[in-house]
């Protein structure tokens, strides 16, 4: 049986709106995805039926929100491949996750002289902690650098691993470009390197299967905003004996034992990583998007996913004047181009005003763009719910811009 994206699309309420009175083409999901019907009404439903705070109450509303809250992590276990629930911390997404790492791990581990390999293709949120990090520890930030189609330069990598790493931050899937990197030879050699390995996964676990205990990876970090969830909660994973020896990053409740005026001792994994009262309805919704993710053919809807972004890549290199920016064998969600001539935001302006959500600018990902010889793009991103007919609107969209602007 073919995958069927209309009943797919029917259980998203905002993909039947209109914007500027015009149907809405969302093309935006890499930066948020929408959310269906299903996470709407948990979230709606714990502030209507079940608000309380979790954890620490003994009432029924209390005990009731904490077992809704404490389900989705061991949902988010069970999706990501990990060992124990433990190793599920909850932040408000990968940004803060990352973050949580360096303050830790990199300010009890990482020392004057250290090597910490980043690639060229990092979203500021896998870029910006890390050079804090080296300029507050003396650490060297060593930079993976991009090839012209999008792809890293794997002879650079294997060079300086062979020089030395204390650390490994890599996407797994570039927000960008779309760039799906190799990690399956990429991290056992950074393994053998004694680099810790740190993968940013928010725009994987969307895409594709993740498992970690295949992976390998030491950390592993998404939003859950990015996979039909709400915003305001993500996911760090880490090996339960890793994350067992990092500090607590902030105090506060939840993250204690005891606490007496001159000092405290503070809780198991993995609430000493999680202080103060948590997202509750963030997280509640997040376990409602895993399980309308169980719920659905997820191997047949990635599939489908696939071929529609094929199919504007192809039906992209058609318009003439428009240039891909990262042409990658392997790749995913996210297509960027550029139009001789035109401006990304004028052509990001024209196709709103025909009800087309793209993005426009740099991504988030400076460093790579200006790899690729732009300041900016326009990027066309792709959802489970997204077909060929929005493909077809968009192609319609730049052509009705390129009368405008030419």
């Amino acid at each position: 049986m073919s995958f069927d994206v209309q009943a797919l699309r029917a259980e998203f309420p905002i993909l039947s709106d209109q914007v500027h009175g015009k149907p809405l083409v969302y093309l935006d999901t890499g930066a948020s995805s929408q959310k269906p019907e299903c996470v709407i009404e948990a979230m709606s439903q714990y502030y209507r039926h079940q608000h309380a705070n979790v954890h620490r109450g003994i009432h029924q509303l209390s005990q009731t929100a904490t077992d809704a809250y404490e389900a989705t992590r061991d949902k988010v276990a069970q999706w990501i491949g990990a060992n124990r629930r433990e190793e599920v911390i909850f932040t408000r997404g990968t940004t803060e996750s990352i973050n949580l790492i360096a303050q830790t791990w990199g300010r009890t581990q990482v020392r004057a002289g250290d090597r910490l390999l980043v690639s060229e293709l990092e979203h500021h949120a896998n870029l910006v902690p890390w050079q804090m990090l080296a300029q507050s520890t003396g650490a060297e930030l060593v930079k993976i650098p991009l090839l012209p189609d999008g792809t890293l330069d794997l002879n650079v990598y294997e060079a300086e691993l062979a020089r030395g790493a204390k650390l490994l931050a890599i996407t797994e899937v570039s927000n960008a470009l779309g760039t799906i990197l190799p990690l399956a030879d990429m991290i056992p050699k950074a393994k053998a390197a004694g680099a810790v390995v740190v993968v940013d996964g928010a725009q994987a676990v969307p895409h594709h299967r993740v498992n970690l205990a295949e992976m390998g990876a030491d950390f592993y970090v998404f939003s859950g905003h990015k996979m039909y969830g709400p915003t305001g909660i993500g996911v760090l994973w880490g090996r339960f004996d890793l994350l067992d020896s990092l500090p607590p990053w902030q105090g506060g409740g939840d993250m204690i034992e005891h606490v007496t005026f001159e000092a405290s001792t503070y809780n198991t994994l993995p609430y000493r990583l999680e202080a103060g009262t948590p997202a509750i309805a963030e997280g509640i919704g997040l376990g409602a998007a895993l399980d309308w993710l169980n719920s659905i053919d997820f191997d047949a809807a990635v599939a489908h996913e696939h071929e529609v972004f094929d199919y504007a890549r192809q039906q992209l290199k058609q318009i003439p004047g428009l240039r891909l920016i990262g042409e990658a064998d392997e790749a995913a969600g996210a297509i960027s181009f550029a139009i001789e001539g035109m401006a990304a935001s004028d052509l990001g302006t024209l196709l709103d005003h025909q009800g087309i959500a793209v993005r426009t600018g740099h991504h988030c990902a400076m460093p790579a763009l200006q790899a690729m010889g732009v300041n900016g793009t326009t990027r066309a991103s792709f959802g489970l719910y997204n077909s060929r007919d929005d493909v077809d609107a968009l192609i319609r969209g730049l052509n009705v811009a390129r009368d405008i602007l030419a």
